[in-house]
Parts: C-alpha cells; sequence; structure tokens
C-alpha cells in the first residue's frame, strides 16, 4: 500500500470512528469499536487492543485477535515504554526491543501509542501488532494517534 493511500484509508477510518463515537461517550465502547474496526480494515494488523492503566497497573482492555496478558509487567515492554517516554513508540523487530513482553509469541512488531484524558495525562494506550517483520512506518503511528485521540474526545 502507497503512503498516500494509507493516509486515505486512515482518514476514511477517522471519519467513520468520528460518525460511530456520536453515539456515545463511553471510553470502553469507542476503544471496542475501534479494535473490531481496525482489525477488519487492516490485514497486517494481527492484534489490535488497548491497555488501560488500573490502579497504576495495565491491564487488557477491549481488544481484536489472539489472547492477550492481563496485566503488564510495570515499566516493561512496549506498552509501559510508550507510557514511560509519554509518545508513540514503533517497533520494527520486538525481539529486539529489551524486555518485550511475549503475550503471543507469533508476534513480530508494534506500535503502541497513548491515550490521554482531557488534563493531559495517560490513562490507556492502543497497541497493534503484526506477525511480520517492519509492519508499521509514520503512516500508521500518525493515523493510529488521531484515532486514539478520538477515544476521549
Amino acid at each position: 500500500m502507497t503512503a498516500t493511500a494509507k493516509q486515505e484509508k486512515y482518514g476514511r477510518i477517522v471519519a467513520q470512528l468520528e460518525e460511530l463515537y456520536r453515539k456515545t461517550p463511553d471510553p470502553i465502547a469507542r476503544m471496542a469499536t475501534a479494535a473490531a474496526l481496525l482489525k477488519g480494515k487492516f490485514k497486517y494488523f494481527f492484534w489490535v487492543g488497548f491497555y488501560r492503566l488500573v490502579d497504576g497497573e495495565l491491564t487488557v482492555g477491549p481488544y481484536q485477535g489472539a489472547l492477550a496478558c492481563q496485566v503488564l509487567k510495570k515499566h516493561t515492554g512496549v506498552c509501559w515504554a510508550s507510557i514511560d517516554r509519554a509518545g508513540t513508540v514503533l517497533v520494527p523487530d520486538v525481539e529486539a526491543f529489551p524486555g518485550h513482553i511475549a503475550c503471543d509469541s507469533r508476534s513480530r512488531s508494534e506500535v503502541v501509542v497513548p491515550l490521554y484524558d482531557r488534563d493531559g495525562h495517560i490513562w490507556a494506550v492502543l497497541d497493534v501488532d503484526s506477525d511480520e517483520l517492519d509492519s508499521f512506518d509514520a503512516d500508521d503511528a500518525a493515523g493510529l494517534e488521531k484515532i486514539a485521540a478520538l477515544i476521549t474526545r
């Protein structure tokens, strides 16, 4: 897929989610909707879901794909790196990422985007895995950041 085609696809998904999100402000419903839509629209998305900060722990939220880890070890792995760095983390090869948490051994590359509440605090992350190396790029990061921002808007 060309960069332009991917950007346009993300644009259509954002517009679709904006319309769907008019029905409810509930963040869990919005997460579930985003996970289902993204998993269905991108063939290289092996696992799509959210981890929420609950009592200081990253706990699995709505997702689509193989069975997930329920709680992620603190300050370890890509999801915690996104929180600790307060930004999106692109990982072309999860095997090369220090402390990577392998919830499913088929995962090969990953992108994680933080979700911010209205006060600017991270309260969750959007986590997308692929079963192929180097699946994600800056266009994925930008598109997923727009989608993440819609959850609490």
